[in-house]
């Protein structure tokens, strides 16, 4: 075991990984949850489309933004103790949307939302780095993946009953007692870890931020106000900060904000690229997909998110068998096939959703995309993060999320304009929501050839070289 990796009981580690899972399912869940309640907000807040693409979109902005720096917060204070206090803004948050009288109301409180997800986010990935040893880490990973894959894919169906059966105050405050747990079974069950970080750069952090604003909202904002010259500017000037802010890494060396020492492991660079691939699809697809189903076929907000259910039940259901795999195989198997079921699975979406056929053909591209999301997450993540050295995990976790979160965004961005575009040209509903999905289409292929390259890694077999735990030794 390396020797600045914590050493815990195998028991006490999967503990700690079921703790802060229960906040990472919340922190994912609350991406997608709130595509079911659009006509309610509409209808209850008064609230126009714009506003109502902004009560997704400022959540994904503000969780975006500081991923860089939290994950270094994590190095530096030690995530334990990052966590918590991201929790603890999360859950007033929640509590806040729920009691939101105003959709300007409610988009504040999201924004405050984002920003306690991004401080919990990165130091899950840190913790399982530097307490599963490295023949382990895809099976922790196999649980994390399906903590992502359910949570995001299970958004719809839960917000669905919520709305039908209580309003959609609820999908935020069952975010509440969940986070009074997470918090008392992380103070139980999470070790306290060395720091490994011994400042922070405050100039990089400042840098970052205003970069990743920049960039950002000129990716949101773009398609929906046609390109005006001053959102070109933003993304420019995002894009010159973004060139600082490597030169400025390049100049702290092991104690930058982001060592650039981490890009050049080849499954590393590979798996934040093409998990910002996945992260594009998986974000932009639902709120096309419940539109279709309710506005297109009149079906009720709960009946819609059943229709997902095989998706959420077979991603749950692979992820684990998928994480124990990826300890055994080469990465480029698993992640080449769940690839490809998602670009299956969009392909087959673009041909159905399409006035004139019937909506039950839908149930064939969610099957396509439960088996993709059980098979990418947990492979994509435990290759990408597995041969990085410990002093640079929290760094890393931060940028593989920056990136996930990026890719989330310009999903949401992209889809969301498309189908804009597909109503405005007088399509039939069905059929624009259908088209909407062709650039995830596009995006798939590029995430599917990056992980096509991906590198075999030796992994150690656990009865070759045991590692010895407090309790053994």
């Amino acid at each position: 075991m390396n020797k600045q990796q914590t050493q815990v009981s195998e028991k006490q580690a999967w503990k700690a990984l079921a703790a802060l899972c229960i906040g990472f399912f919340m922190i994912l869940l609350d991406q997608t949850v709130v595509a079911v309640a659009t006509p309610q907000f509409q209808t209850e807040l008064g609230a126009s489309l714009n506003q109502v693409v902004w009560v997704s979109s400022i959540y994904l902005l503000f969780f975006a933004v500081p991923l860089l720096v939290t994950g270094r917060m994590g190095d530096r204070f030690g995530q334990r103790t990052v966590y918590l206090v991201g929790m603890v803004i999360f859950t007033l948050s929640s509590l806040a949307c729920g009691l939101a009288p105003s959709v300007e109301w409610l988009i504040v409180a999201r924004a405050v939302q984002g920003l306690g997800a991004a401080i919990m986010t990165p130091q899950t990935m840190s913790v399982i780095n530097r307490i599963f040893p490295r023949e382990k880490r895809g099976a922790a990973m196999g649980m994390w993946g399906a903590v992502a894959g359910l949570a995001t894919l299970i958004g719809p169906i839960l917000g669905g009953v919520l709305v039908a059966q209580v309003g959609w105050e609820w999908i935020f405050f069952i975010n509440v007692p969940i986070g009074v747990v997470s918090l008392v079974l992380v103070s139980m069950w999470v070790p306290t870890m060395p720091q490994m970080a011994r400042s922070i750069d405050f100039g990089s952090i400042i840098v970052s931020i205003v970069a990743m604003s920049a960039l950002i909202f000129a990716i949101q904002q773009g398609p929906e106000l046609s390109w005006p010259a001053w959102i070109w500017a933003l993304l420019v000037l995002g894009l010159v900060l973004v060139v600082v802010f490597v030169k400025l890494q390049s100049s702290r060396g092991a104690d930058a904000l982001v060592p650039l020492a981490i890009f050049s492991n080849r499954n590393f660079s590979l798996g934040s690229f093409s998990i910002s691939m996945m992260s594009f699809v998986v974000a932009g697809i639902m709120l096309p997909i419940m539109i279709f189903l309710q506005e297109g076929h009149g079906l009720s907000a709960q009946q819609a998110g059943f229709m997902l259910v095989p998706m959420a039940v077979l991603s749950g259901v692979c992820a684990p068998f998928v994480g124990k795999l990826s300890d055994r195989l080469d990465p480029r198997v698993l992640s080449v096939a769940g690839f490809s079921f998602m670009l299956a699975a969009s392909v087959a979406l673009v041909v159905v959703m399409r006035e004139g056929i019937s909506f039950w053909w839908i149930l064939l591209p969610v099957v396509l995309l439960g088996f993709g999301n059980g098979f990418v997450w947990s492979p994509n993540s435990a290759t990408s993060l597995r041969d990085l050295p410990i002093t640079q995990v929290g760094a890393a976790s931060g940028v593989y999320n920056t990136t996930r979160q990026i890719g989330s965004v310009m999903g949401t961005a992209v889809i969301g304009a498309a189908m804009q575009h597909g109503i405005a040209s007088s399509q039939a509903i069905t059929t624009a929501m259908g088209q909407s999905l062709i650039p995830a289409v596009v995006v798939l292929v590029m995430g599917l050839a990056a992980v096509s390259q991906f590198r075999n890694q030796a992994i150690v077999r656990e009865n070759s070289h045991p590692v010895k735990t407090p309790a053994q030794s």
